[in-house]
C-alpha cells in the first residue's frame, strides 16, 4: 500500500521533515499549504526535492472556504484555486484537498455547494488534476462524510471525490459503517489519526490533541476497514495536529509514523482475511504478535563499587546469590521467580548505559515461546534489533532496542526457569552464596508484578504504540496522579493474561521528583520494581529485619482511608502499623508498600492482589510522592 504523511506532522524545516520522512521509509506526503508558503524555493524545486528523496508529494492541503458561497467570493476563489493549481502542476501534485466552509457567508444549499464545486472540478480536469472534498468536523453545514458524499454524488464530475479522514468521523461518534456503500473509486484520499478521548471544544481536540493510530483511544482499525470494504486503493495517509509532535526530534516522529500504519495495516488485515471480505490492496503482513508470559529478568547497569551496593541492598530485599556469568564481570540473584542481574562488565553494553545514566535497568528478559519471531515482528515494526557479544557454550537471547534506549531480551519459553540461567551461569549450590550480597533471609517475594518506566512528555505516545505493535499488550486508564510539584500522568499497558505488565508514567511539570529522576536516568528508565508476595505483612517484617527501609506514610491517610472504604478495623490498623497502602476495586483489593530510593531514584514497591484487581494502587502515589518530597 501506498504509505504517506501530511507535513503538518512533524517538526522541523519542510526539507528537514521530507529528508525523515523518506528516511522512515514512506512513500509519498501530504504538503500542507503553510510549509510550502515558508519555503525558500519554487514549487518545481520542491517537486525536485521530494523525488530525489523517492517521494510523491500526494496532496496539496487544505483549500479552504469555498462552496456553498456568494457569487462574488465564489468567483474570486476560483481564481485562487487557479493560483494553487499553477502550484500543484509544477510540483507534481495530483490532487487538492477541499475542506467543508466554515465562513459566516456560506449558506446551507447543497445544491449550490454541488455546482460550485463541479466548476472547481471542470477546472481541475483542464489540467488533469483531482479536487477532493472532505467534510471538516466543525464545517459550518458539511460535517459528516454522509453529508459531504451526497454533495460529490450530487456535483457528478469525474475529477471530484471524498477525501475521508478518521479524525473528523470519530471525534463526532458519526458511525463509520456507512462508508463501505460508498464507490471505492469515488474516494479520492485517506487520512488517519487517532486520539485521546476528551471532553473539549472539537476544533481545539483537532489541532493540538491528534494521535497515530494506536496511541490513542478511537477505533481506527474499525474505520479503516470500512474504507477497504469499500474497494479503496489509493494512498493511506497521516495527518497529524499535535502540540508535542512539532517539539519532537522529527526523525523519531516519523519512524513512530510509520509504525502506526504497519500496525493499522496488520490489525485491519486480521479483520479482512475472511472468504467474503474484498483484496484490493496488499497489506502489510507482519510476523505474529508474540505469545509473551512474563519477565525472565532485570538487568542493571553498574560498575564495580555501585555492583557492590547494588548486592547490598537486593539483599536486604532477602534475595540470594546464586550465579557468577561464565565469562563476564555479571551476577544472578533470585527470589522467588525473581530474577535480577547485575552487569558491571567494562566495554559492554550495560557499561554505556551506567556511563550515562548511572545505576540503572539497563535490560529486561521477556519470555516468550517464539523468540526469532519476536523479533522479525519488531524489526518489521521498525525497532532497532541488538545482538550482545556471547562466550563459548552461551545463549545467545535475541534483542531489541526499546524506546529511550534499553533493550528487551526475548528468552525461549522452552528453556523453562533454569534453562538460560544454567547455561550462561556458574550457578552456586543453596547455601554457597553466603558472602557479598547474599541475602539468606528469603523474605516471600515471588514474582515480578510489573515494572513501572519514567518517560519523558514526548516519548508517552512512543511507549504506547511500541508496546502495543511490537509487544502487542494492550492500554488501560490514562490517569493524572498529583505529585506535590505537578502532575504525572500514567498509563498501564498489559498482555491479555497479565503476566506482563508495564506501567508508564510522565511528569507534565519539570519540578516533579519523576522529572528530576528523568534528568538524570533519561527517558525511557525503569524508575520502579513492583514485586508481588502472598502476605504483605509477613514480608514487610521480614523485609524490615532484614535492614529495607520504607516510604513512611501520614496517619492522616489511614484516617481517611478508613471515611472512604469499609474495611476491617484489625486490617486498618494492621495497615497503618506497618505502613501499608490500600486500594479496592469492585474485582478485589491491592495491598502495597514502597521501599526508600536508592541512589538516581529507583525504588522497590512490594505487592500483594487480592481476588481480581487489575490496576496498580495509582490513587495511592500522592500519598508515597508527598512523602518523598516531605522528606
Amino acid at each position: 500500500m501506498h504509505r504517506s504523511i501530511a507535513t503538518v506532522s512533524l517538526s522541523g524545516t519542510l526539507r528537514q521533515k521530507l529528508e525523515a520522512v523518506a528516511d522512515a521509509g514512506f512513500d509519498g506526503i501530504e504538503l500542507f499549504e503553510a510549509d510550502f508558503i515558508n519555503f525558500k524555493g519554487t514549487a518545481a524545486e520542491l517537486g525536485r526535492i521530494a523525488g530525489d528523496l523517492g517521494l510523491s508529494i500526494d496532496l496539496y492541503q487544505p483549500f479552504r472556504d469555498f462552496e456553498g458561497m456568494p457569487e462574488a467570493q465564489f468567483r474570486r476563489s476560483l481564481e485562487r484555486a487557479e493560483r494553487k493549481f499553477d502550484l500543484m502542476q509544477a510540483m507534481g501534485a495530483p490532487t487538492m484537498l477541499c475542506c467543508s466552509n466554515t465562513s459566516p457567508l456560506s449558506v446551507n444549499d447543497p445544491a449550490l455547494a454541488a455546482a460550485q464545486l463541479h466548476e472547481l472540478a471542470e477546472r481541475a480536469a483542464r489540467r488533469n488534476l483531482r479536487v477532493g472534498f472532505e467534510a471538516l468536523a466543525w464545517g459550518r453545514h458539511t460535517s459528516l462524510y454522509g453529508q459531504a458524499w451526497e454533495i460529490v454524488k450530487q456535483a457528478n464530475h469525474s475529477h471530484l471525490g471524498l477525501i475521508l479522514d478518521s479524525f473528523h468521523t470519530l471525534s463526532l461518534k458519526d458511525d463509520p459503517a456507512g462508508i463501505a456503500a460508498i464507490p471505492g473509486d469515488k474516494i479520492f484520499f485517506l487520512q488517519m489519526a487517532d486520539a485521546p478521548l476528551l471532553s473539549m471544544d472539537v476544533i481545539q481536540w483537532a489541532r493540538h490533541h491528534r494521535s497515530f493510530p494506536g496511541q490513542g483511544d478511537f477505533d481506527v482499525i474499525g474505520f479503516f476497514e470500512q474504507v477497504l470494504r469499500a474497494g479503496y486503493t489509493g494512498p493511506l495517509s497521516l495527518e497529524i495536529f499535535n502540540d508535542i509532535f512539532r517539539e519532537t526530534p522529527n526523525r523519531r516522529t516519523a519512524v513512530d509514523a510509520m509504525r502506526s500504519l504497519l500496525y493499522l495495516e496488520s490489525e485491519a488485515r486480521q479483520r479482512l482475511a475472511k472468504p467474503t471480505a474484498p483484496q484490493q490492496v496488499t497489506l502489510f503482513d507482519p510476523p505474529p504478535v508474540p505469545a509473551l508470559s512474563g519477565l525472565s529478568f532485570i538487568e542493571f547497569a553498574a560498575d564495580e563499587a555501585s555492583a557492590t551496593t547494588l548486592a547490598t541492598l537486593v539483599g536486604q530485599l532477602g534475595f540470594r546469590r546464586i550465579g557468577r556469568h561464565r565469562s563476564k564481570a555479571v551476577t544472578l540473584y533470585r527470589q522467588g521467580d525473581i530474577n535480577l542481574i547485575v552487569n558491571a562488565q567494562p566495554d559492554s553494553f550495560a557499561r554505556q548505559r551506567f556511563e550515562a545514566h548511572g545505576t540503572s535497568v539497563c535490560a529486561l528478559g521477556v519470555r516468550c515461546d517464539d523468540p526469532l519471531a519476536a523479533v522479525g515482528r519488531a524489526t518489521a515494526m521498525r525497532s532497532q534489533r541488538h545482538d550482545s557479544p556471547v562466550g563459548p557454550n552461551e545463549l545467545r537471547v535475541p534483542a531489541i532496542v526499546a524506546p529511550g534506549g534499553n533493550l528487551i531480551h526475548f528468552v525461549p519459553e522452552m528453556l523453562g526457569a533454569d534453562g538460560l540461567y544454567e547455561s550462561d551461569f556458574i550457578l552456586e549450590d543453596e547455601g554457597e552464596g553466603e558472602g557479598e550480597g547474599a541475602g539468606a533471609n528469603d523474605a516471600g517475594l515471588q514474582r515480578i508484578d510489573h515494572v513501572a518506566l519514567g518517560l519523558a512528555l514526548d516519548q508517552l505516545d512512543t511507549w504506547v504504540l511500541f508496546t502495543r505493535a511490537v509487544l502487542g499488550l494492550e492500554p488501560g486508564e490514562s490517569l493524572e496522579l498529583a505529585d506535590p510539584f505537578g502532575l504525572i500522568r500514567s498509563r498501564g499497558v498489559a498482555n491479555v493474561d497479565r503476566s506482563l505488565r508495564l506501567v508508564l508514567n510522565v511528569s507534565l511539570s519539570q519540578r516533579t521528583r519523576t522529572a528530576r529522576t528523568l534528568s538524570v536516568t533519561g527517558g525511557g528508565a525503569v524508575h520502579h520494581i513492583a514485586l508481588s508476595c502472598a502476605d504483605i505483612f509477613e514480608t514487610a517484617a521480614k523485609l524490615r529485619a532484614n535492614g529495607t527501609r520504607f516510604v513512611p506514610i501520614s496517619d492522616n491517610y489511614y484516617d481517611d482511608l478508613a471515611t472512604r472504604i469499609d474495611i476491617d478495623p484489625a486490617l486498618l490498623s494492621r495497615m497503618r502499623e506497618s505502613g501499608v497502602l490500600f486500594d479496592r476495586s469492585p474485582a478485589g483489593d491491592y495491598l502495597h508498600i514502597y521501599t526508600e530510593s536508592f541512589e538516581s531514584g529507583l525504588f522497590f514497591e512490594v505487592a500483594q492482589r487480592v481476588g481480581g484487581y487489575d490496576a496498580y494502587g495509582a490513587l495511592n502515589a500522592p500519598a508515597r510522592m508527598a512523602s518523598q518530597a516531605q522528606d
